[in-house]
């Protein structure tokens, strides 16, 4: 994981959490999509999204991050 500057883009969208959320729960991104109205690539989309705001380069490690990140009142969700 790289290290970030700081902060800022630390905030995951409403539709970021929600993927992030099934795939926590062990879920594919075909799995998460169909359970979302969306597609694979839609979801994969939100997938890189949220791994460039957490500065991680796969689940395992998105989903650690995001614990640190909650754990701490560091990350946070916007309001959209």
């Amino acid at each position: 994981m790289r290290e970030p500057d700081d902060n800022q883009g630390r905030t995951l969208t409403k539709r970021e959490v929600q993927v992030l959320d099934l795939i926590g729960r062990g879920l594919t991104s075909s799995e998460a999509a169909e359970m979302l109205f969306l597609s694979k690539r839609t979801v994969d989309f939100h997938l890189s999204k949220i791994y460039e705001k957490l500065n991680v380069s796969n689940r395992v490690q998105a989903l650690h991050e995001a614990m640190r990140l909650r754990a701490e009142g560091i990350l946070t969700r916007s309001a959209n």
